[in-house]
């Protein structure tokens, strides 16, 4: 569910601004408005809303990779909430026993939608729950920059050298509702001002760069306009993205786009009359004037 892992494995700006816009040219052709798209080509695979359900995804990938003797690892996030799912427990319990070269990443920022950690377990810490698993287990400030990598590089290191899965809670605070609808009157008064103000993950490791590593202000100001200039531009460029066309929810149902011909140009309860294009990549095709099914190309057997 991580954004900034995405971004680190190829995703733009602008793939991601045309998902939040449901443009039609952008990954998931506006089927959906989150960045719920995945490219394996680039290593990162698509989310799903119940977060849980992402840790035996990430456990039968990473299994792949040990079979085929790969050098690779996977990395999984949760939130807090995820940690009582039965497929968390599934996951991670399979992915132990097996040994997959898994790093199992729990964002605990305090609550999942509205319910607070203190009610999701009894727990002190989700950590704890790796010794029922008989896995490693480390804590970190998830809003200190470099101890996230510190920690994450120790777990990815521990799976190259085939000793399994690794859980890693990162510490951090959720300042914002879970959605724009969430306005958070569940949160105390002054919460999240107080995380905004004393641990601001960016404020942060901007002191730790100029104080102790002696970057000049200047240069990050450079990047940060660089940066703003790019998000500007991928925002004029997506909201000139064209809308999906009705025809576009067919594409990419079914492996074999032969089965949706019938369907395809159903007006009225009729099949259309017209010639068609097939989008990209499906060849050209034709309409029976007839108003019968589509002749497929034969297949070969087997």
């Amino acid at each position: 569910r991580n954004m900034g892992s995405m971004l680190v494995k190829g995703a733009t700006p602008l793939e991601i601004l045309r998902q939040y816009m449901a443009k039609g040219d952008s990954p998931t052709r506006g089927r959906e408005l989150n960045i719920h798209f995945g490219d394996l080509e680039r290593g990162f695979i698509g989310q799903i809303s119940p977060l849980g359900d992402m840790v035996p995804v990430m456990a039968g990938v990473t299994l792949s990779f040990r079979m085929r003797g790969e050098d690779r690892v996977g990395l999984v996030y949760v939130g807090d909430g995820a940690t009582s799912t039965g497929a968390f427990h599934e996951g991670i319990n399979f992915a132990a026993v097996n040994r997959c070269p898994l790093v199992v990443i729990v964002e605990n920022n305090g609550y999942a939608y509205s319910t607070p950690t203190s009610k999701q377990t009894l727990a002190k810490q989700f950590i704890d729950k790796a010794i029922g698993y008989g896995i490693p287990g480390e804590q970190a400030d998830g809003n200190d920059v470099l101890a996230v990598y510190d920690v994450t590089k120790r777990a990815v290191d521990r799976a190259r050298r085939g000793e399994g899965v690794t859980l890693v809670e990162l510490m951090t605070y959720r300042r914002k509702g879970h959605a724009e609808h969430d306005n958070q009157s569940y949160v105390p008064d002054g919460e999240g001002e107080r995380w905004a103000r004393e641990n601001d993950p960016i404020d942060r490791y901007v002191a730790r760069l100029t104080g102790e590593f002696g970057v000049e202000q200047a240069e990050l100001d450079a990047i940060d306009a660089r940066v703003r200039q790019e998000i500007d531009a991928a925002t004029d460029e997506a909201e000139q993205s064209p809308m999906p066309e009705p025809m576009d929810a067919l594409v990419g149902v079914y492996a074999d786009p032969t089965v949706i011909e019938p369907l395809w140009f159903r007006e009225g309860g009729r099949l259309g009359t017209e010639t068609h294009e097939r989008p990209e990549g499906w060849g050209t095709w034709s309409e029976s004037r007839a108003g019968s099914t589509p002749a497929r190309e034969p297949q070969e057997n087997g």
